[in-house]
């Protein structure tokens, strides 16, 4: 690209909404982006997985050792709109290690939305299904009380309740197990990736979520800052789904040896943190609220099967 186009494209840049995404190199963060870039001044913020782009500013920080790094990026950036899809990724560090939980989990999420009300940002803040127990016998809606049984929910929970709090304009968008055709959709490249090399998948039998494409999510959000709603909402696929299940329809669907997929319970395979053992939700307020409706699981996995074909 030459300097006088560059040049331009960066004064055009300008013109635009300006978006900051936490975890832009995640698989939310980086669909988003994908999206998003046609219409928004973005700036991602990354930790370890470093990532290149003409089109969007990019700044390197680690939010558990460089705290006030993101305060002072946010208070320079001044986005109208920031995204934080940060969490740790494994619950069962969370319930080993709580303090590294409170931190991120509480103490950052804090931080973030105290810099974002100060300066009047829209902050959009992703949380889990596993704020809820997991005994209710139907999908779970808004309304529910939670009641976190792990480390990780509890933490998140508190997390949702400081964004909310800090400011009526600020949406929490509850999710579960989003997956795509990327590299970082960790269920779905464990299965189909495991398979391809004939070796045995043991998902579980017993837990039941509701599996989300990331590019319904990505919609979703831009959905959400068009249309200036607030509050907390549901953020699903529509199908309330085991993972043993969702294995097989991805072997099926990927033409691989469903034989190689055996079922666990969770008593047979230990984990560190208990799990709820079903924590679907339904996202009808948020569907009804912006005309949208999430995939199922079959759609879902029809989008990223012809993904994979391009």
């Amino acid at each position: 690209m030459n300097k006088n186009l560059k040049a331009k494209l960066e004064f055009l840049r300008t013109l635009l909404p300006k978006m900051l995404i936490i975890g832009g190199s995640g698989l939310v963060g980086s669909t988003l982006t994908q999206y998003a870039l046609p219409n928004y001044n973005i700036h991602v913020i990354v930790n370890e997985n470093a990532i290149e782009s003409d089109r969007i500013s990019i700044t390197k920080i680690d939010l558990l050792e460089k705290r006030t790094a993101i305060i002072k990026l946010i208070q320079k950036f001044r986005p109208d709109v920031v995204i934080n899809t940060v969490a740790h990724a494994s619950v069962d560090l969370c319930e080993t290690n709580p303090q590294l939980a409170d931190l991120l989990h509480i103490d950052v999420t804090r931080d973030i939305a105290n810099v974002c009300y100060d300066i009047n940002s829209k902050l959009i803040h992703f949380s889990t299904e596993w704020v809820f127990d997991g005994n209710l016998d139907r999908k779970y809606i808004e309304e529910d009380k939670p009641n976190p049984i792990n480390h990780y929910g509890k933490t998140r929970l508190e997390a949702e309740n400081i964004v909310k709090d800090t400011s009526e304009q600020n949406v929490v968008l509850r999710t579960a197990v989003v997956y795509g055709w990327h590299k970082r959709s960790r269920f779905t490249n464990w299965i189909i990736q495991t398979l391809k090399e004939k070796r045995v998948v043991d998902p579980f039998v017993d837990q039941y979520n509701t599996p989300t494409l990331v590019d319904d999510l990505a919609k979703v959000i831009l959905k959400i800052i068009e249309m200036h709603i607030s509050g907390l909402y549901h953020a699903v696929g529509k199908t309330c789904i085991s993972r043993y299940e969702f294995a097989l329809l991805l072997a099926d669907k990927f033409g691989l040896d469903r034989n190689l997929v055996k079922p666990v319970t969770s008593q047979e395979k230990k984990q560190d943190a208990p799990r709820p053992l079903k924590s679907c939700l339904s996202a009808e307020k948020l569907e009804k609220l912006i005309g949208y409706n999430f995939c199922d699981i079959q759609s879902g996995i029809s989008f990223i099967f012809n993904k994979s074909l391009r």
